[in-house]
């Protein structure tokens, strides 16, 4: 019994004997009623004290938010680069479901989505996501950098944090009239292509990265690769800031006979209505999407175990399906053998690893007077 119960027990019995004493030795009615009154009075303020919460050692504390708290609402924030939204409409209410059958708790989503190194700014910010998708690994890392994810992120989910992946495609115009099939015919003359800036877009890095690639895998080596680089560029009228702009310096703005784009971008617009020639290039980069739960928010939001418990569940064959429907290739074997007819074969397929990994990618292509920085400036 709470201590408000028991004043209000033992004032309900003093009220009693006052009423009592004031019967048998007062026979006035008006001093009788105003007895009656006061006794009321006292019931009353007795009643509400045994009702209130306030300091009882008994009343329940409101259940925390975080998924330590099974039953009520949960709320989980995460942040993904834009192509993907197709996907999580579909896979959210998957998981929602899931995790109330099991739980008994309702996940309320907020969603955000945006360019990727948007995202990772946004998240270095100050956007509260419990859980980032990004469109490569660079910007998981500066997250990381931040001191928002603890070092080791890739291993604690399969195939080194990545949850999908694409590879890079080559848009024409219609009817392809310059006969563009490969990366060699973007370094002829009278071709032009477009491409964001690699300085500023993570998308564009993966562009530079395939170019160079082409060479490196075929028995070039980094001379040969940057004069190859050095020889595209050229053939490149405009650097958009983001792989948005360039498509719009592309699409609306008539700029170029061409376009590197993401195949699942290509396929995700022709499932749309807007159907795009396009030549998928036998040698090829892995374009490696990274999932990642952001530990200093989970921590500050109690949502540790079901952010980890969503990350789990993309991986699933019921979520990949869903990424593929809208052109990602999955990362999941069953669902890879599903749907191989799908997605071209590559003949060469490279990774971000065999390039010596982001750390190594960034320092010699990207930062202030490395390779792509010597391209431009005609320097070898």
């Amino acid at each position: 019994m709470g201590l408000l119960q028991k004043f209000a027990q033992t004032g309900t019995y003093l009220a009693q004997a006052i009423g009592r004493l004031i019967n048998r030795n007062f026979n006035s009615k008006s001093l009788k009623r105003f007895a009656s009154l006061f006794l009321v009075g006292i019931s009353l303020s007795i009643a509400i004290a045994s009702c209130s919460g306030g300091g009882s050692s008994d009343t329940a504390s409101p259940s925390p938010s975080g998924s330590g708290a099974k039953g009520g609402e949960v709320k989980l924030t995460i942040a993904s680069f834009a192509v993907t939204k197709a996907a999580y409409e579909k896979i959210i209410p998957k998981f929602v479901d899931k995790w109330k059958q099991e739980h008994n708790q309702t996940v309320i989503f907020n969603q955000s989505y945006a360019g990727s190194g948007t995202q990772a700014r946004a998240i270095i910010d100050g956007l509260e996501a419990d859980v980032i998708h990004l469109a490569l690994a660079l910007d998981t890392k500066k997250v990381e950098k931040a001191g928002l994810i603890e070092p080791g992120w890739e291993k604690e989910s399969p195939y080194d944090g990545t949850i999908v992946r694409s590879v890079a495609a080559i848009v024409t115009r219609e009817g392809n009239p310059k006969g563009i099939k490969g990366w060699d015919d973007l370094t002829k003359d009278g071709v032009k292509f477009i491409t964001a800036n690699p300085k500023t877009s993570g998308g564009a890095r993966w562009n530079f990265l395939v170019l160079w690639g082409h060479i490196t895998k075929n028995g070039g080596d980094d001379a040969k690769a940057q004069e190859f680089l050095a020889k595209a560029f050229k053939n490149v009228p405009v650097l958009p800031k983001d792989a948005r702009e360039a498509s719009d310096v592309f699409f609306k703005q008539g700029q170029g006979d061409a376009l590197i784009n993401y195949e699942n971008e290509v396929i995700l617009a022709g499932i749309n209505g807007q159907k795009l020639p396009f030549v998928i290039p036998d040698v090829n980069i892995s374009i490696d999407s990274p999932i990642a739960v952001v530990d200093k928010n989970v921590a500050k939001h109690g949502t540790k175990e079901i952010a980890e418990a969503f990350v789990k569940f993309l991986y699933t064959p019921e979520a990949q399906r869903e990424f593929t429907k809208v052109g990602f290739r999955p990362t999941d074997p069953t669902v890879e053998k599903e749907v191989e007819k799908q997605f071209p074969k590559i003949k060469t397929l490279f990774t971000a690893q065999d390039l010596g990994g982001w750390d190594t990618i960034q320092k010699k292509f990207f930062d202030d007077g490395a390779i792509f920085d010597k391209i431009q400036s005609g320097k070898k």
